[in-house]
């Protein structure tokens, strides 16, 4: 089997983490956000796995190729020139998409959820056409674009509705999609919509079905997100493998240390923590609700919340991280400085108090 990953461009809505790493590098849960799509596609049959790039490619090459030995996968960059949205690249990727006639599947990388794909796979055979989305129920189905299945046919997709005012059901399109190959003839090469102009094509042939996501699911291309998607993760990951969560006497719920890190005494960390490689903590210190990235440094008596702490960053002694903060690559927060909702680029020293969801430049 076959399978893209709409990589996308620039990142912009997770930086400042993307200055410095293109966002499908950027460690979710301590591995490449893209590394736990590549784990759950080759774990399902895929054996050929396009990635449709515009930015900084050299980059995910020498990064992604190492895993190819490691899953039994063969990865293709697929680089465009020029943005082509979310259908155009199964169109530039067409000589491996339609190179046998089985279907392929096709994920946004922002996805993080309990990829069902081999479930999704047996799924879509068995209904015969030509193409399943992955739905997930939401609470606030007004904010989206909510699926409207057939009244006479389970799951077979009879429209959309763009926010709807009224009920109209529950179910929004995941991100997650299994393809025949034919559906490429549909698609032209240029700037295309696979949501706004290739699904309804499906629809309107009466071809187009849905398969509801079990578990968890966020995009995760935004800060906030980010850490609301850890939460769900770490939630799921410590009723399958409580072996990788850490054990400590300061240890409260749901936290993910990697084995080179350090942590001091009397700190107080979690619920809902990740601490990368290399990562010093210092003593007394208050983590909960954040992500700690590689090789930074957390001085005594800190307190962080709410926050990723980019790579090769520092936070002093006392200082108070809150508020969906975010440290670019390599930044330092003085002693007890107060930083609420701030996004700080790369390679600062903030050495004032920063509020109001301020951008450090």
């Amino acid at each position: 089997m076959k399978g893209l990953i709409l990589v996308g461009g620039y990142g912009t809505r997770l930086r400042p983490l993307t200055l410095s790493v293109p966002k499908p590098l950027v460690e979710f849960g301590n591995r490449p956000m893209i590394l736990h799509q590549i784990e759950a596609l080759a774990a399902a049959g895929v054996t050929d796995i396009v990635l449709a790039v515009n930015y900084r490619p050299e980059v995910m090459v020498s990064t992604l190729k190492k895993y190819e030995e490691e899953y039994g996968v063969s990865i293709t960059f697929s680089v465009e020139t020029e943005p082509l949205g979310t259908a155009g690249p199964l169109k530039l990727a067409e000589k491996v998409l339609k190179k046998d006639n089985s279907p392929f599947f096709v994920l946004n990388s922002d996805v993080i959820c309990e990829y069902p794909f081999a479930e999704l796979a047996a799924f879509h055979k068995a209904h015969g056409g030509a193409g399943t989305i992955v739905a997930t129920k939401v609470d606030e189905p007004s904010k989206y674009g909510v699926i409207v299945h057939d009244r006479d046919t389970p799951n077979l997709i009879d429209r959309f509705v763009e926010k709807p005012v009224e009920f109209v059901g529950n179910r929004i399109n995941a991100g997650l999609y299994i393809l025949n190959p034919e559906v490429i003839d549909l698609i032209e090469l240029k700037p295309t919509s696979i949501e706004k102009e290739t699904f309804p094509l499906l629809v309107e042939n009466r071809s187009l079905y849905s398969f509801d996501l079990e578990g968890f699911w966020m995009d995760v291309g935004q800060p906030k997100d980010f850490l609301s998607g850890t939460c769900l993760y770490l939630t799921s990951l410590a009723k399958k493998k409580p072996e990788f969560l850490a054990k400590g006497s300061y240890i409260v719920g749901n936290v993910l240390i990697d084995p080179s890190a350090k942590i001091g005494k009397d700190c107080k960390i979690g619920p809902n923590v990740v601490i990368g490689p290399n990562v010093v903590v210092g003593d007394g210190v208050r983590i909960q609700r954040s992500v700690i990235l590689k090789s930074s440094i957390i001085k005594n008596h800190a307190l962080i919340k709410s926050t990723i702490v980019g790579w090769n960053s520092t936070v002093g002694e006392w200082a108070r991280l809150d508020g969906v903060s975010v440290l670019g690559d390599d930044v330092e927060v003085k002693d007890e400085v107060y930083v609420n909702g701030g996004k700080v680029l790369p390679h600062k020293t903030i050495s004032s108090n920063v509020e109001h969801e301020q951008i450090i430049m």
